[in-house]
């Protein structure tokens, strides 16, 4: 698919790239140059706030796991299993 490049350097993704991807106005793309190659690659932007939360959270899990307090499934299966069991 060939494009155009325009007044301030503007393009138009192609609507069926568009689609195939989900692509909606205001989604972010971050532009990477490689060897003369240019690669736009859709984003996802979360706030610093929940990314911090996250690390919490993983650190949290991490240091419980260490501690054997965090209980550990082979399988989906046996986790489901565990709660059967503690409902009964």
């Amino acid at each position: 698919m060939l494009t155009e490049l325009r007044k301030k350097a503007q393009i138009t993704i192609p609507k069926e790239v568009v689609n195939k991807l989900g692509l909606k106005e205001g989604d972010q793309l971050e532009i990477v140059e490689r060897d003369g190659i240019i690669f736009l690659m859709p984003v996802a932007v979360y706030p610093k706030k929940y990314i911090d939360e996250l690390k919490a959270e993983i650190s949290t899990v991490k240091n419980k796991l260490q501690s054997g307090e965090q209980l550990v499934f082979e399988s989906v299966d046996d986790l489901f299993s565990q709660l059967d069991e503690s409902e009964r």
